[in-house]
């Protein structure tokens, strides 16, 4: 989205007004403007959420690391998007989607995979391959998903070839 003087752009010529300090109700809330109900995010929200994913993918990086498999790349990104981690585990490349949540009431972080997200991370791996002389491995699509149970504790669950077609 491209940022007008007038709030965000929503397409060709459309902008929607970015309210006003005065015109806010307490951080996070929604309301109603015309009609329409708006969100408001909260900044403290949104660099929470990046705290968590860090923590989440370092986590993940540690967890493989554990189980034998040497971290390539973190954050790898490229015109089709970015991996977060890019391991090799054995003879076989691995590009690992990471999802943290801090609870279940959303859906397990297992279950944001999506097809859009399967062909994605297949333009970033080609994108990899491309970029690195890595023709000789199998590419392999893992996620690694935590859920947040404690203070300094999740539960991990690593899916092995998470991407496959059924």
């Amino acid at each position: 989205m491209a940022k007008s003087a007038a709030g965000v752009m929503d397409g060709p010529g459309r902008s929607t007004k970015i309210p006003t300090e005065t015109q806010r109700t307490r951080k996070g809330t929604s309301r109603s403007r015309g009609g329409v109900r708006i969100r408001e995010a909260s900044s403290s929200s949104a660099s929470k959420n990046r705290e968590l994913g860090m923590k989440g993918e370092e986590a993940a990086a540690r967890f493989l690391m554990h189980r034998g498999y040497d971290i390539l790349e973190r954050n790898w990104s490229c015109p089709a998007g970015e991996a977060d981690i890019i391991a090799k585990d054995d003879d076989v490349l691995v590009f690992v989607e990471v999802k943290t949540r801090r609870d279940t009431s959303k859906g397990f972080p297992s279950e944001t995979t999506t097809k859009a997200k399967r062909e994605r991370y297949e333009r970033i791996a080609l994108a990899y391959i491309a970029e690195h002389s890595t023709l000789h491995l199998c590419v392999r699509f893992d996620t690694v998903s935590l859920v947040v149970v404690g203070e300094g504790r999740a539960m991990i669950r690593h899916h092995i070839n998470a991407f496959s077609v059924d």
